[in-house]
């Protein structure tokens, strides 16, 4: 037991620097980054990102990749970024943004990736609405796909039970931070998004995390969901 208190602590301090959870937060749009970015986003010295990285792979937060010249920089597994979404939960939201009403479409709050799924206004809805047309159902923290949603999920080309062979979570809730609510992550999510993406339904923003849904992507949502965006 003190054995796991002691590595619990060792990884609540090591994500709690100011520092790391700013490198951390920067690596939730699902793309790797050289100690060089993340030096930049972080506001530190290339030589300290160094040693933050060295401590949050060595936490197996973080791994590297060797690609040419460079190294890039990644979370170790989908299930950090999780972690890293969910803490942003428990952050207050400002007076002013509480009062807005409808986000804009291009805002970062109204649909974003959150490391490779749909999360923000758009993915919360388009979550609520599959579990509404009983395509999903709920079961702890995790979602079930019924048989009809088996089929609908065939309908738009994709197909769960090769999903389900992936050695990740296959379909679990993500507390979204910013209309505090959950979306669909996990592998089922990132194959969702990466469709919808292959149909022209949505794009990435570039340089952004943002996404932009196309008049492709309305007309479909509302045909195959009646989900209106």
């Amino acid at each position: 037991m003190e054995e796991f208190e002691s590595k619990f602590s060792q990884i609540a301090s090591i994500i709690g620097d100011k520092a790391r959870s700013v490198i951390l937060w920067n690596l939730l749009d699902g793309r790797a980054y050289t100690a060089t970015e993340l030096a930049t986003s972080a506001n530190i010295s290339l030589q300290s990102t160094s040693n933050h990285l060295s401590k949050m792979i060595k936490a197996n937060i973080l791994s590297v990749e060797k690609q040419g010249r460079h190294r890039y920089y990644n979370y170790a597994s989908a299930e950090v970024a999780q972690v890293i979404e969910s803490m942003a939960s428990l952050v207050p939201l400002s007076e002013a943004y509480t009062k807005i009403k409808k986000p804009k479409a291009n805002d970062f709050t109204y649909a974003r990736t959150c490391y490779d799924h749909i999360a923000g206004c758009v993915g919360v809805k388009i979550t609520n609405s599959l579990i509404d047309h009983k395509i999903l159902e709920i079961s702890e923290k995790k979602y079930i796909v019924t048989d009809y949603g088996k089929e609908w999920f065939q309908k738009i080309d994709i197909d769960t039970n090769l999903i389900k062979l992936q050695k990740r979570s296959f379909a679990h809730q993500c507390l979204d931070w910013s209309e505090r609510k959950h979306h669909l992550a996990g592998a089922l999510g990132a194959s969702l998004l990466e469709i919808m993406i292959k149909k022209d339904w949505i794009r990435k923003k570039k340089n952004s995390r943002e996404l932009i849904i196309t008049s492709i992507g309305k007309t479909a949502l509302k045909d195959t969901l009646n989900l209106e965006i």
